[in-house]
């Protein structure tokens, strides 16, 4: 369920009255928390505000290296006013948890916690986006929760249904209850946008089942440490949260609402406002990935586990899987001369490729096999 502007100027110094609310500024800034409505609240009240509340909702996009820095921040400052807490992950299933249970209790270092964790087979995201927070969390022996589930329970749950599913198998969790038709609508066109939605008979009720078994994994996940004494903070990207559907709505059918969705908005020029409701609280960032670190080098597919290797199920346009002749339907079976037993061990070997050099690959094609190279770009040159 994966989702950048110019910034600075002329809004930061875009401020303005509104003679029928009293004195609002009208343009959130870099820096700047938000209440919902568009009133400007200072990091101490707000702060103040958030340490009673039962559950806090930080969301991100997964490859903004500024949402997570802002998510640490945001910990850092709860943490101040609230020591008890515990803090929930959308990154990793429950099969997770011992490693990061011995994670926390500093019993692992970086590598032999990310493979424990299955963190590639698992996310995919470049681990040193999160790093920063998970180091926070060891340092000052805040629980770390694994809030999601498998990718196979996710589908045996939407395809084949809750009844299909043994109680003790889906950790105990209820269905998910009925969206509002809006969040079901937003869930179409979010599919409609995805390269999945391209493939000729996918079904958008069960791309929709699909979202609905995740929000209410999440959700219960939450559910469960919520009501014994600690803060309750669950990390996950902007779209199971956004405008209080998801994972919100998600908790309130389990009988949590007290509850706050905390989201990070890129400033843009013009003074573009944010939607309104899209939170109980922004947080001003900086647009345009300024602050950005270079996006890592990537093929540009899209990829699913094939017991001969890795299939491919769609090649992004003037992607470098493209230009080395990767075609949808193609099962990578080596890469490096490495075979392949999942999708984990190619993004970590992409990951490791140093620019400027050729990786080859053997891929199956219609019964034959296929010799092919994908040629990694200079640095600075992507």
């Amino acid at each position: 369920m994966r989702m950048k502007k110019m910034a600075l100027g002329s809004a930061i110094l875009a401020w303005t009255m509104l003679l029928s609310t009293g004195a609002m500024a009208v343009c959130l800034v870099p820096g700047q928390w938000w209440l919902g409505q568009g009133e400007p609240i200072a990091a101490s009240a707000l702060m103040a505000q958030l340490e009673t509340r039962e559950v806090i909702l930080l969301g991100e996009h997964h490859d903004r290296m500024e949402h997570h820095r802002w998510q640490l921040h945001t910990l850092a400052g709860l943490y101040a006013r609230r020591s008890e807490m515990v803090i929930g992950l959308e990154m990793l299933p429950r099969q997770a948890q011992p490693a990061l249970d011995a994670w926390v209790a500093g019993e692992l270092g970086e590598e032999a916690f990310l493979n424990q964790a299955q963190w590639d087979e698992a996310w995919g995201y470049d681990p040193a986006l999160y790093l920063p927070i998970f180091h926070f969390a060891r340092q000052h022996r805040i629980p770390m929760v694994a809030i999601n589930i498998d990718r196979q329970l996710r589908s045996r749950l939407a395809e084949q249904g809750w009844n299909a599913v043994p109680e003790d198998e889906r950790y105990a969790m209820t269905p998910p209850a009925t969206p509002p038709a809006v969040y079901r609508d937003s869930l179409i066109e979010m599919l409609s946008r995805h390269p999945m939605g391209e493939h000729a008979g996918y079904d958008p009720e069960r791309f929709i089942a699909g979202q609905l078994v995740w929000d209410r994994a999440m959700a219960s996940g939450l559910a469960e440490m919520a009501g014994q004494g600690a803060l309750v903070v669950g990390l996950m990207g902007e779209g199971h949260l956004a405008y209080g559907h998801g994972v919100p709505f998600q908790l309130a059918d389990l009988g949590i609402t007290d509850t706050q969705v905390l989201l990070p908005w890129d400033v843009g020029p013009g003074c573009k406002p944010p939607p309104e409701g899209l939170a109980d609280v922004l947080f001003g960032l900086v647009g345009g990935g300024l602050h950005e670190p270079a996006q890592p080098v990537r093929l540009g597919i899209l990829i699913d586990p094939d017991e001969r290797g890795v299939r491919v199920l769609e090649v992004g346009e003037s992607s470098l899987a493209r230009q080395a002749g990767l075609a949808t339907g193609d099962i990578i079976s080596r890469a490096a001369g490495k075979r392949l037993a999942s999708p984990a061990e190619l993004i970590a070997l992409i990951r490791q490729q140093p620019p400027g050099t050729l990786l080859p690959l053997e891929v199956v094609r219609e019964g034959n096999v296929v010799e092919l190279l994908v040629r990694f770009p200079v640095a600075g040159d992507a």
